[in-house]
């Protein structure tokens, strides 16, 4: 879309404006000379305050970035944004994959009614979904919530909770006593048993260094990247529409000093531009000027601009704040891990495990005071597909260790102590 004009005569008081900024101190006994002419100048141009000139003025505007709220922040991160959207689509999934074993006694229990909770979802979502949307809204928020839903007082369904809708209730020292959960007009609330220690919801945060109830996520410290790498795409597709080429302007010289187009000419040329030389279609061809027409480019040219380089910075800092290789994401120009396996490894160890054992250890405290004090809840990292390397290097290490006991091997490799045979 071209918005076109044509220059209005210049005021009197337009034209004293003009020559005030003229007037520097180094410059005054030129303009005095030049005064007594019937021109005048602005700077190096000149100015004749009987024709009609063009008066252009640039200023830096100041940059718009997207609000710091659950809404603005979906919408612009994972909805419109690739980089974002993979970025926690890879997350959640990879971590959701990872189960999660009870033990009691230091035995992996798989009929244990804690594991049998941990793994029924709820009538409208698999576990697998619950889970994923969990670790999602973790990304997107810093907040999670988990709601158990209760019958006769044991849990049996798992709910995972938009955090956007979640309210943290505190009384007057400050410590949670609840959540209030507001949909569609109406609120829940939920409450802390402070005697049994049982509550209905679990809330998972990461840290915020201001704030005692809620988490900071990684998709706002990556936020002003991802205003960078949105509005890089929007100022490609509007350069494509705008026949590949940036704005700028016509200039008018016509015969016999003539300053102004006739309204003839003027609608003629607004036409033929719009109807050859706008849009995709007649992007890259050649436009004849004639009748004294000169193009001068208004602003500057992609390669200036460098507007590809700045989308991969923007992709790298968004990576970096969701711990998240740039390989992974197909991020070209990033040689930081020789390949794609030590990459992978590297998110596996340094992203997905701590996540996994942190969301581990809250369950455990959330549900011990309904299923037993004795309840342990630990991930089963040897059946994580991008470990087995690394499992298998421990194991020829530990079996290489001759000085070592069976029952310190299996310790060693985080396996229980093996029964003892039956004389």
């Amino acid at each position: 879309m071209k918005n076109w004009f044509r220059p209005a005569p210049l005021s009197s008081a337009s034209s004293a404006l003009l020559n005030a900024f003229s007037n520097r101190p180094e410059e005054k006994s030129e303009q005095k000379s030049e005064q007594e002419t019937s021109q005048k100048s602005v700077g190096s141009l000149p100015l004749n305050t009987n024709a009609t000139p063009l008066v252009a003025l640039q200023l830096s505007g100041r940059a718009v970035w997207t609000p710091r709220d659950y809404g603005a922040l979906s919408r612009q991160g994972f909805q419109k944004n690739a980089i974002v959207y993979r970025c926690i689509r890879l997350i959640s999934e990879s971590a959701a994959s990872v189960p999660l074993c009870v033990r009691r006694n230091n035995e992996c229990i798989a009929g244990d009614p804690a594991a049998s909770f941990l793994n029924s979802g709820n009538p409208n979502a698999t576990h697998t979904e619950v889970i994923e949307s969990f670790y999602g809204y973790l990304q997107v928020s810093g907040n999670a919530y988990l709601e158990a839903g209760l019958v006769s007082g044991v849990p049996r369904a798992l709910y995972a909770l938009r955090p956007d809708r979640m309210s943290v209730l505190t009384n007057a020292q400050g410590w949670t006593t609840g959540w209030d959960y507001n949909a569609g007009g109406m609120k829940r609330t939920f409450r802390k048993d402070l005697q049994t220690a049982r509550s209905p919801v679990h809330q998972m945060r990461l840290f915020h260094p201001t704030d005692d109830h809620y988490g900071f996520s990684p998709l706002e410290a990556a936020a002003q990247a991802v205003d960078v790498h949105n509005e890089g795409g929007r100022w490609t597709k509007a350069l494509l529409d705008n026949s590949a080429r940036p704005s700028g302007a016509l200039v008018y010289k016509g015969s016999d000093g003539a300053e102004r187009m006739s309204d003839e000419q003027f609608e003629r040329l607004k036409s033929e531009l719009e109807g050859s030389h706008t849009g995709p279609a007649h992007a890259g061809r050649p436009m004849l000027l004639e009748g004294g027409l000169d193009w001068k480019a208004m602003s500057l040219s992609p390669s200036d601009m460098d507007f590809i380089e700045a989308r991969r910075e923007a992709s790298r800092e968004i990576a970096l704040a969701f711990g998240v290789p740039p390989m992974l994401l197909g991020i070209p120009g990033d040689n930081t891990y020789a390949n794609y396996k030590e990459a992978n490894q590297a998110f596996w160890r340094q992203t997905i495990i701590p996540l996994v054992r942190k969301t581990s250890t809250g369950l455990e405290t959330w549900l011990k005071p309904f299923f037993g004090e004795d309840l342990n809840i630990l991930p089963e990292l040897d059946q994580v597909p991008a470990l087995t390397e690394e499992r298998q290097a421990l194991w020829a290490r530990l079996n290489a260790a001759s000085f070592l006991t069976d029952a310190e091997r299996r310790t060693l490799a985080g396996l229980t102590e093996r029964p003892l045979d039956p004389l």
